[in-house]
């Protein structure tokens, strides 16, 4: 007769090692199960989101007869000032990285953006790829890091920035006026005020703790959580501190070179508008313009190609361009600030690497 269960010692002492060999495979399949919804999800909801947004695209090409109708000199001035907003990107990314060095800058700036437009991953490839490319050219990796994070930090702070800020011009509809030079000095209106709201942001923590308590109630009130959200004015006061470390003294001057970009990029959806001869009222273009900002933040599809097109075609509408003038002035300022740079991303990273062919041995900080 065999002795019970409790008086066999090594029973007791398997079951808790079997018990917890398979509470080790399980977790290993709810990861693996985590990790592949994680990378299918994104694909798959890109994929309806194009399916949704691109049927309304085709519609509206079959009403864009030709190119006939376009003023030439002003889709140059679009591509002129989609590059201006290119330079303050870079002399942004110099300031973060307290390099006074274009080559670099420049290179794994355009080859990273483009990187992340056609590969997946978006954000993360982008990011992983000029801290690799920055690191070659001798920035050390903690520092790339930073410094894009800081960068990219201040370009969304001031896209969503824009739209607070716009709101009075688009509610009261003012100005009436449709010249382009009434537009283009809203715009420069625009990047005064964004230049002031850097500043106090910057400099005041309770602009900062004010935002952050507004958008923690917010986060409480609409979303269910376990944990209610507590200390979300500190994380963005946290923040702050950080970029502002960063910048050092010269948080002015990026201030300015992140507040430039959108300036110089609003005027390039005016000058596109003007090359196809449509004049909507300024206001309006301006709601255009920050819904279809706020469209390419979301991560659906690669810099929000099909819904900014199609948040802008629809906008544009709105403000009394007709769908064929719509699509041809979208697509004029999509390919300046969207397709061309593609190929001029190819063209910096051949660039790159036959300037920096092999990895530094030892990183440096400047």
């Amino acid at each position: 007769m065999e002795p019970p269960a409790e008086s066999r010692p090594d029973q007791a002492e398997e079951r808790p090692a079997e018990q917890d060999e398979r509470a080790s495979e399980r977790e290993k399949r709810s990861t693996g199960a985590r990790r592949i919804v994680h990378q299918v999800l994104p694909l798959l909801i890109g994929g309806i989101g194009i399916y949704v947004v691109l049927p309304r695209l085709l519609s509206a090409v079959t009403e864009w007869q030709s190119l006939s109708h376009l003023v030439w000199p002003f889709v140059a001035l679009t591509v002129v000032c989609e590059a201006a907003a290119f330079v303050c990107i870079w002399a942004l990314d110099r300031i973060v990285l307290h390099t006074k060095a274009w080559f670099p800058v420049i290179t794994s700036q355009l080859t990273s953006a483009a990187a992340g437009r056609v590969l997946p991953g978006g954000g993360a490839t982008s990011m992983a790829l000029v801290v690799s490319m920055l690191h070659r050219a001798g920035i050390s990796t903690p520092d790339a890091a930073t410094a894009w994070g800081t960068s990219t930090l201040l370009q969304t702070a001031t896209t969503l920035a824009l739209p607070v800020l716009a709101l009075p011009a688009i509610i009261g509809g003012a100005p009436v006026n449709h010249s382009l030079a009434t537009a283009a000095t809203l715009g420069a209106v625009l990047f005064v005020l964004l230049l002031a709201a850097g500043a106090v942001a910057l400099t005041t923590d309770e602009p900062i703790r004010l935002l952050g308590r507004a958008l923690q109630w917010l986060l409480n009130a609409t979303i269910r959580r376990h944990d209610r959200v507590t200390d979300l004015p500190d994380q963005l006061l946290s923040a702050r501190d950080s970029v502002r470390t960063t910048l050092g003294n010269n948080w002015a001057a990026a201030i300015a070179a992140a507040a430039g970009s959108t300036l110089f990029d609003y005027l390039a959806l005016l000058a596109a508008l003007r090359a196809v001869g449509a004049e909507p009222r300024p206001s309006l273009v301006l709601l255009a313009y920050t819904a279809g900002q706020v469209l390419a933040l979301i991560p659906i599809t690669p810099g929000g190609l099909g819904f900014v097109e199609g948040g802008l075609i629809g906008m544009l509408k709105l403000a009394g361009v007709p769908v064929g003038d719509a699509l041809a002035a979208t697509l004029v300022y999509r390919t300046a600030s969207y397709w061309l740079p593609l190929p001029a991303g190819g063209i910096a990273y051949l660039l790159f690497r036959r300037r920096y062919p092999d990895a530094p041995t030892a990183a440096t900080t400047g």
